[in-house]
């Protein structure tokens, strides 16, 4: 009750002719006036704290008990003039007084109290001076409050002057009376709040509404009100009401609300540009970047079009990466060419390395004043604003990201803010990958160029491959088929298991040397163990490699193979089960073990294939699931493919990377032995390899 005492000093009301007290929400005495202490004949410290039984007469406290139950429970003030039971001194009759009952809000608006006011009967220039003085204290209340209290008739209009609602409103009397309060209320409530009023009249149902009603100064305040029946003889005589101030509740409401609306769309900008951060980390080439960049920037504003535009390699001219991202028409248009010259927020942005804000058509006009580039946007454009951004990589420009909305849009400053890191990363992301498709570019150039530019006629056998880099990168996979002096062919598939320019240079120099080695000595015991010495002195041991290496006569079908870790070779015969070769593989090169062969032989009818594990193994598949997958593959193939290496090697590819996303390179080699129908592929003894 510390605010009521703060606001109700002794000093004020201590000498009112008229009784005054306040009380706690328990029914007990806050402060009493000496003018109440002495009508029941008591010190005022006796009611200090007390609760009204233990200070009054029985029949005094029930009646005061069940007026506050009304206060308190409804919400309403309450009078009442009775016979007190006690008189105010020894030997005088008892005397009719009238109290009256209200509630005290504190500065939270929350009912914490009662305030009483007791008038004795009298006459005279005292009382009514006493009354006066009286009414004046409880509008001063009534006022610091921020209540008006007012009386209506049973059809809805006021039958008496309410100073408070005048105070503030500044109404006239007559502009008061009848139904002229409604004249205060703002023209978007007035409707409903006369509508309600008439419907609670009509039922009798208690009033309760907020609206917003016009103060002395011409601005409007938020009012809570109330208002209830009053019943006489079973029917209603009148209707009380009252109005609370709550204007600085619904502020504080509404400012809580914007900044739960700020931080919820500051904490989505973040989720977004975490989310951007995310999958610019998986895009790699230039167009991947900008259609995350565009598409979180543009979800995140609200954006109409986003839209990237590069700077050529002669840094006069803009590539535009996305043109559906700008308008159909116009001079920003999709479509138009755009130098470092020419008008617009894009390049307006580049020169001065700040970001350009245009709210609206009157700010475009202003921005480009001189050139006319405002009047051809608008004209021919359904943009009415526009946000350009520098991409900027060491303070040096790469190029702009632009924005466009349908309506006038200002850009707040958090939004500022977001975008202005969005661009950041934008441009990290455009230099990242620019740099890898430089990369690409000649990993796949290098990487081609080390393959054969076709493979060689050989009579006796048909031939034919295919290398499929992966889509966003090159591996070090490669085949190869030569000629060695005697006549014989030396064929082989390998892979340096890496990525990028490293690896293709690391497959050319295995290639080189191997061929090299294949014409000093070309039995693949001898090459494999060649290339492991020049493996282990020149190679990272980071880059794993494998090879298959086979030598053989083209007139007999007959050779010896090699294998340093490489997926095994897959054998095909007319009439018989397609396998695998199930000699032991070695290890990949570079890794200390001795290096063996084996015979070979491929009869006439019958096929061999060659591959890099990025025909058999993936993500989703491993190995050895990939290496049944093939060869069940195999089996289901029609029987003409078998002489036809170039469809048997479509089909392969087609149905073993139907449903993956390839995500290493894929080398497949095919080598065909015409001629008649053999029923198996037979691989030859170790003997027949070493004599």
């Amino acid at each position: 009750m510390g605010e009521v005492e703060s606001g109700l000093p002794d000093a004020v009301l201590r000498d009112a002719p008229a009784g005054m007290a306040f009380l706690d929400p328990s029914l007990r005495f806050v402060w009493v006036n000496p003018a109440l202490a002495r009508m029941y004949g008591r010190p005022a410290a006796d009611f200090a704290g007390q609760p009204i039984a233990a200070v009054w007469p029985g029949v005094d406290a029930a009646r005061a008990e069940a007026a506050l139950q009304q206060v308190f429970a409804q919400g309403r003030p309450a009078t009442e003039t009775f016979e007190s039971s006690r008189p105010s001194s020894p030997g005088t009759p008892p005397s009719q007084r009238t109290f009256h009952w209200f509630g005290v809000h504190g500065a939270d608006e929350a009912l914490c109290g009662a305030g009483l006011i007791v008038i004795a009967d009298g006459s005279g220039q005292a009382t009514e001076e006493a009354l006066r003085r009286s009414e004046e204290r409880y509008r001063a209340l009534v006022q610091g409050g921020a209540q008006i209290i007012w009386v209506a008739s049973p059809s809805g209009e006021m039958l008496e002057d309410s100073a408070e609602w005048r105070w503030i409103t500044g109404q006239t009397v007559e502009e008061f009376l009848g139904n002229g309060w409604l004249d205060s209320i703002h023209p978007e409530d007035h409707d409903r709040v006369e509508r309600d009023w008439r419907e609670c009249l009509r039922t009798g149902r208690i009033f309760d509404d907020r609206f917003r009603m016009r103060a002395r100064g011409g601005a409007y305040r938020h009012y809570d009100v109330r208002a209830v029946p009053i019943e006489r003889d079973g029917k209603i005589a009148e209707w009380v009401g009252a109005c609370t101030d709550v204007t600085s509740q619904r502020e504080a409401e509404e400012m809580r609300g914007r900044l739960t609306d700020q931080l919820s769309a500051a904490a989505l900008r973040t989720a977004r540009l975490q989310q951007a951060t995310a999958m610019l980390a998986e895009a790699l080439d230039v167009e991947q970047v900008v259609e995350v960049i565009t598409e979180v920037g543009r979800t995140a504003i609200g954006a109409l079009r986003s839209a990237v535009a590069l700077l050529d390699d002669d840094k006069l001219g803009l590539r535009v990466v996305n043109p559906s991202g700008l308008a159909p028409t116009g001079p920003d248009g999709a479509g138009v060419p755009l130098t470092l010259d020419t008008p617009s927020v894009m390049t307006r942005a580049i020169a001065t390395r700040r970001p350009v804000l245009i709210a609206d058509p009157e700010e475009l006009h202003t921005a480009f004043e001189r050139d006319g580039h405002a009047e051809r946007v608008l004209e021919t454009g359904d943009e009415q604003a526009w946000v350009g951004l520098p991409l900027l990589a060491a303070w040096m420009p790469l190029g702009a990201l632009r924005f466009s909305f349908g309506r006038p849009r200002t850009i707040l400053e958090e939004e500022r803010v977001f975008l202005e890191a969005l661009a950041g990363q934008c441009a990290l992301a455009v230099e990242r990958a620019e740099m890898y498709e430089k990369e690409h570019t000649a990993a796949v150039t290098l990487q081609r160029s080390l393959l054969p530019g076709e493979l060689p006629r050989v009579s006796g056998l048909a031939l034919d491959a295919r290398y499929l880099p992966k889509a966003t990168g090159v591996g070090g996979d490669w085949y190869d088929v030569f000629k060695l002096p005697d006549r014989r062919l030396a064929v082989t598939v390998g892979d340096v298991m890496g990525k990028g320019l490293l690896a293709a240079a690391g497959m050319g120099r295995v290639r080189n040397a191997l061929r090299a080695l294949a014409l000093t000595d070309p039995r693949p015991a001898a090459v494999l163990a060649g290339l492991d010495r020049l493996f282990a002195a020149t190679e990272l041991e980071d880059y794993v490699t494998t090879v298959t290496y086979l030598v053989i006569d083209p007139e007999t079908g007959e050779g010896q193979a090699g294998n340093a870790g490489h997926p095994p070779t897959l054998l095909l015969a007319p009439g018989a089960l397609p396998m695998l070769d199930n000699a032991e593989a070695g290890t990949p090169l570079g890794w200390a073990s001795p290096r063996r062969q084996h015979a070979f032989r491929l009869q006439p009818g019958s096929t061999a294939v060659f591959y890099s594990d990025g025909l058999v193994e993936n993500r989703m598949r491993g190995l050895d699931a990939g290496l049944d997958e093939l060869v069940s593959t195999a089996a289901g193939a029609p029987p003409d493919l078998l002489s036809a290496p170039g469809r048997l090697l479509q089909y392969l590819l087609d149905n073993m990377l139907a449903g993956h996303e390839q995500d290493d390179d894929v080398t497949v080699l095919v080598m065909h032995v015409p001629g008649g129908a053999v029923s198996a592929v037979e691989p030859l003894d170790q003997q027949w390899a070493q004599r």
